[in-house]
């Protein structure tokens, strides 16, 4: 079991990744004997992994830190680096190296005052392995002025930190950041690759494993949860009985109302289980009385906690919000697929008797003008209009067709 066995459907991307991590022990050896770096080296000090959701950005990131702190004797004898089983890989992959960081976030941006203290810690020397690597799984989300900053430690890195930047498309990171970063896109993986690696990896029933990759067409992470939760299963099955349900103003207006509930459920749900948590953990650490009375000069750090925690609320709301409208987009691409007699496999076939429904009771031009409504709404939705104004609006057009 190598580091790369959980990249899905990337063989080039792979190989890419896997040369540079051998280039990088030349160019380790030369920085440690502080002499000239080798011409032609593969390896560069910032990466940036685009490619659509699903298609393993951050798992190629994390794989690809983890042969760089591969620490197997094989790699003495001309072994490639990334065996999967040393400490400097094991401890990588698990999250548990001193010297790799991952930065993901569940708020709605990375601001200024989170990206200082990571390129303050960029800036120190490897504690125990080869390399300082920092594993930045949301770079899209970065603020203008947290990028500005992040800038200023590419443009010029300690001689041993290696920035990996993770973003949906080229266009979500500022030009001057992109400009010096190697790029490397990925791509959706196939159905079969990702039906696979469930039954190999997960253990997933082999029926049930194609149907989710089916469903969730390449998308490795919505199609494990598709496969192994109950609830996911009946929220998606919920999601594709909408387009039945705006016949009449009410049901448009209805089923908008529904998709706000689920969501804000979903909010809810991680709330519950992990805000109170925090809160109980950050009063202990401020030295709260038994009580529940707060030290003075505290005030100001709980409600920082607070505001963090409502982003946090927002961006699950969105998020959950963001799958329905996916999944809506999914079925209407499978209704136009039927409607111009495409060859393109179906993906949602457990909703075939709603799909011929829709396709007999309407044209290609409606169910394109219903596309283009579903997108407009993920747009109003990243401009922060009113979820519940934006997804009544899309239903009404759904309705009009």
């Amino acid at each position: 079991m190598s580091v790369w066995d959980d990249l899905v459907g990337q063989d080039r991307v792979q190989e890419q990744l896997g040369a540079a991590a051998r280039d990088a022990d030349v160019l380790v050896s030369a920085i440690s004997a502080r002499e000239p770096v080798p011409p032609g080296s593969r390896m560069t000090h910032a990466w940036l992994f685009t490619g659509p959701p699903g298609s393993g950005r951050s798992t190629a990131a994390r794989a690809f830190a983890a042969a760089l702190q591969c620490t197997s004797p094989d790699r003495a004898l001309g072994g490639a680096p990334g065996c999967g089983f040393c400490d400097g890989c094991h401890t990588s992959l698990i999250g548990t190296h001193a010297d790799v960081d991952v930065i993901r976030t569940d708020l709605l941006s990375i601001g200024v005052k989170e990206t200082r203290e990571l390129v303050r810690r960029a800036q120190l020397s490897p504690a125990v392995g080869r390399w300082q690597v920092i594993v930045m799984e949301d770079a899209d989300r970065l603020t203008e002025g947290a990028g500005n900053v992040l800038l200023k430690a590419i443009e010029e890195p300690a001689p041993r930190t290696v920035w990996l930047l993770c973003a949906p498309s080229l266009e979500d990171v500022l030009p001057t950041i992109r400009s010096r970063c190697r790029h490397l896109t990925l791509r959706t993986p196939s159905v079969e690759a990702v039906a696979d690696v469930l039954i190999r990896r997960d253990g997933i029933d082999p029926e049930r494993a194609a149907a989710a990759a089916r469903a969730t067409q390449g998308h490795i992470g919505r199609a494990r949860r598709l496969a192994t939760d109950e609830r996911a299963r009946s929220r998606r099955a919920a999601v594709l009985k909408l387009p039945l349900r705006v016949e009449d103003i009410g049901g448009c207006l209805k089923a908008a109302q529904e998709l706000i509930d689920t969501a804000t459920d979903d909010a809810k749900q991680v709330a519950e289980g992990v805000d109170v948590k925090e809160t109980e953990d950050m009063k202990a650490a401020l030295g709260a009385s038994a009580g529940g009375r707060m030290p003075r000069g505290t005030a100001g750090v709980m409600k920082d906690l607070e505001d963090k925690q409502k982003r946090r609320k927002t961006r699950t709301q969105r998020d959950s919000l963001d799958l329905a409208l996916t999944e809506l987009t999914g079925f209407y691409r499978d209704v136009l697929a039927l409607q111009l007699g495409s060859r393109i496999a179906i993906a949602n076939i457990d909703a075939q008797d709603s799909l011929d429904r829709i396709v007999r009771s309407s044209t290609p031009e409606r169910t394109l003008r219903r596309i283009e409504a579903v997108i407009a709404c993920r747009r109003a939705l990243d401009r922060n209009v009113a979820p519940l104004l934006a997804v009544e609006a899309m239903t009404m057009a759904l309705r009009a067709g």
